[in-house]
């Protein structure tokens, strides 16, 4: 089922609330059963009009570094400590990465990230990236994006200065839940690399995974500490359990769940790019055109890191079917 979404939200008149709700009245939200949740749906999806209009971007990424990582995040299937399918290999040269952006850019993303496994880049790695995001940059009219690890201050500074826009860095979930993911890192560690991006200059890109066994009460404990951090584009990921890893056996949250969680964080962060990411394919199978209707402002086209999408032209299709323009959003 496709819905109209200028349709739905003429029928349907909801104010708009300012300033922000509470923590209490967002817990009320997002607790309604399924069959209530069309209210919150068109709430997010008119908060998504009045600060994003008609447009939605899209992203491509590219798994130039797999496996071998030290840190033990108990959804993923490049760390060491698990036992898992996946292709291991060290950093891509930069002919192949550069290869992989101008494929992304021909099939329409706006921007490409350079992800890498692993808690921190060598100084080594570090230069190929910066020659690719040249070389990119030059070759193309991608924004070019990074996804590292554990930034330093040095490193951030440098992948500025590159040409490096936005730097991507999950917090996955809520502090109060954090330790039930990961434990060879802190929360503290995470929320650093945030600070020190957004310091030297970069656009900051964080989010999570939901369903990782977290309350609703965590996920608005995570959007209004996004919030508090100003980060600029929110990524909503959904668990796609990994054979070999400790979540394995986790069943997928609903459809519907999956469609409040966007609505959500966009109604915490309104202004904010609220970007559908990995997993929404097993997750809302024929619900995947609602997330705009949801408040998504920005979708993740192409293969994820270890687990494959759906075809980017099946995207651009459902992007355009949806009465909206692929672009790039505008800085507010």
């Amino acid at each position: 089922m496709k819905p109209d979404i200028e349709s739905i939200t003429n029928i349907i008149r909801v104010k708009v609330p300012e300033p922000i709700p509470t923590i209490k009245e967002l817990f009320e939200m997002v607790t309604v059963s399924d069959q209530g949740a069309m209210e919150l749906f068109v709430r997010a999806n008119k908060l998504r009009r009045r600060y994003k209009g008609s447009g939605v971007f899209t992203c491509g990424i590219l798994n130039a570094k797999s496996g071998r990582c030290s840190e033990n995040c108990v959804f993923c299937a490049q760390s060491a400590h698990y036992e898992t399918k996946i292709d291991v290999y060290p950093l891509m040269t930069k002919k192949q990465i550069v290869k992989k952006a101008k494929e992304l850019a021909h099939s329409g993303a706006l921007r490409f990230s350079i992800v890498t496994s692993g808690f921190q880049p060598t100084r080594a790695e570090l230069n190929t990236i910066f020659e690719a995001v040249a070389a990119i940059s030059s070759k193309t009219d991608l924004e070019v994006c990074a996804s590292l690890g554990i930034l330093t201050e040095e490193a951030a500074q440098s992948l500025y200065q590159s040409g490096v826009s936005n730097y991507h860095h999950n917090l996955e979930t809520a502090r109060s839940h954090f330790n039930q993911i990961c434990t060879t890192h802190s929360y503290d560690d995470d929320i650093n690399t945030l600070i020190i991006a957004k310091k030297a200059g970069l656009r900051v890109c964080s989010g999570g995974i939901m369903g990782l066994g977290e309350s609703w009460s965590q996920r608005i404990e995570m959007a209004f500490t996004l919030k508090e951090l100003d980060v600029d584009s929110i990524p909503i990921n959904f668990l796609n359990p990994i054979a070999g890893t400790p979540l394995e056996q986790r069943s997928l949250i609903s459809p519907m769940t999956a469609l409040k969680c966007i609505a959500l964080f966009r109604i915490a962060n309104p202004k904010k790019d609220i970007v559908v990411c990995g997993g929404r394919e097993v997750t809302l199978k024929d619900f995947q055109s609602w997330v705009f209707l949801a408040g998504a402002s920005g979708l993740m086209v192409g293969n994820y890191l270890t687990t494959c999408g759906r075809s980017i032209e099946t995207d651009m299709e459902m992007i355009t079917q949806q009465g909206l323009k692929n672009r790039l959003p505008e800085v507010l």
